[in-house]
């Protein structure tokens, strides 16, 4: 392998999940001022809305859209222009 081809802060990252407090250690260079402790380790804390254990696509699960709610709305601030 080449020397030097990875960044200098390449490092052990904790990613949290947080919509259901699910954490990963996994290395990356992403910049963050936040920190947790981990397996009683102190490491940089990135923040994420999703992963794969909170993705309907991973978990099975789906969420319901109000697509009649919306289909409702539509109808109703357009009717003024129905024939």
């Amino acid at each position: 392998m080449k020397k030097d081809i990875h960044p200098s802060n390449y490092r052990l990252v904790v990613f949290k999940d947080m919509s259901n407090e699910e954490t990963f250690l996994c290395k990356s260079t992403a910049d963050t001022k936040d920190t947790i402790e981990y397996e009683g380790t102190e490491y940089p804390l990135i923040k994420m809305e999703i992963s794969s254990t909170s993705h309907p696509f991973y978990t099975g699960k789906t969420k319901l859209v109000d697509t009649a709610g919306r289909v409702d709305k539509f109808m109703n601030k357009y009717k003024k222009f129905a024939k």
